[in-house]
């Protein structure tokens, strides 16, 4: 088998047919189809299906791209490593938005100065997509949450975040207790703001009022971190949310009221999930070792508020 049958088949695939195909790559559509044809039989399967229309990948054909494109991709980055000295290659990383706003710039630095060569693709969105994408082999890595966590992925548990009542000191008094554990059913009598169920937060909050037998107020729910602090702010409600949510607030303590639920099980695990390791290029895994110290070291010196680091058995 040959990177250059491997190449012929996935034009192939992606562009539908054998002579845009072979268009595209530069060599004569009977060379190219010969090469596809000598692939089926070493692997003794058919993998394309030929009609005047064009081709489509057999069931063993859409098997086979998604590990092609897979090959593919590590051999450019290891031609890439061969012609430097340094590490080199793209990596692509998902995060949450509040784990983006502690997170995603510390990770960049560290990785300038360490593997400067290596090129970051950050994407931030709600975890529930992070995982979508994670399955769908468009990013590398992602920090997710405990309860969504795939046996397809390679998972390392991290950290573990309180979860915090946040109140707009400017709309909302001075609650006497302020910063004692708030009780669930405390919490039921105020207007709340969240996200949707989409949200992995959102799975954490309501099994804490179920345990607590209580229905939550809601006012608004809203995906969007930055809308859904602003209207926390604006006073059209409180939230509950990890310390990281005011990763991007640095006058977060003259702007909210913060005090943790008394529910000790509201907690949020955060794991460092990617592909398996032998999926991962040798930069991707670089970066999983990245990501986990950086992670570390912002919990340990208190700037990832509310954090506290969960080790292997």
């Amino acid at each position: 088998m040959e990177l250059r049958q491997l190449r012929y088949f996935v034009r192939a695939v992606e562009l539908g047919s054998m002579g845009r195909a072979a268009l595209d790559l530069g060599v004569v559509q009977s060379a190219l189809s010969q090469q596809i044809s000598r692939l089926e039989g070493e692997l003794a399967t058919r993998l394309l299906q030929r009609s005047a229309r064009g081709v489509l990948p057999t069931e063993a054909g859409a098997a086979f791209f998604r590990e092609a494109q897979l090959t593919l991709r590590h051999a450019e980055q290891a031609q890439r490593a061969a012609q430097s000295a340094r590490l080199t290659g793209t990596v692509s990383i998902g995060l949450a938005p509040t784990t983006a706003a502690v997170l995603a710039l510390p990770l960049m630095r560290a990785m300038r100065e360490r593997y400067p060569d290596v090129r970051l693709h950050m994407v931030e969105s709600l975890s529930g997509h992070l995982g979508a994408m994670l399955n769908a082999r468009q990013l590398d890595l992602a920090v997710l949450f405990s309860t969504q966590a795939s046996r397809r992925w390679s998972v390392q548990p991290l950290l573990d975040e309180k979860l915090l009542l946040m109140r707009a000191r400017r709309h909302m008094p001075q609650p006497p207790d302020s910063g004692r554990p708030v009780s669930m059913r405390a919490l039921a009598a105020l207007p709340l703001i969240l996200p949707t169920h989409t949200h992995g937060l959102r799975g954490a909050i309501d099994a804490a009022a179920l345990r607590a037998r209580v229905s939550l107020r809601l006012v608004a729910e809203i995906d969007s971190l930055a809308m859904l602090m602003e209207a926390v702010d604006a006073g059209f409600g409180a939230t509950v949310q990890p310390g990281a949510a005011l990763g991007r607030y640095g006058d977060a303590a003259e702007r909210f009221h913060l005090a943790p639920l008394a529910d000790r099980q509201a907690i949020r695990r955060n794991a460092v999930c990617s592909l398996s390791d032998d999926e991962l290029s040798p930069a991707a895994l670089a970066v999983r070792v990245m990501m986990a110290d950086v992670a570390r070291g912002l919990v340990a010196s208190g700037h990832w508020p509310g954090a506290t680091l969960v080790y292997p058995d």
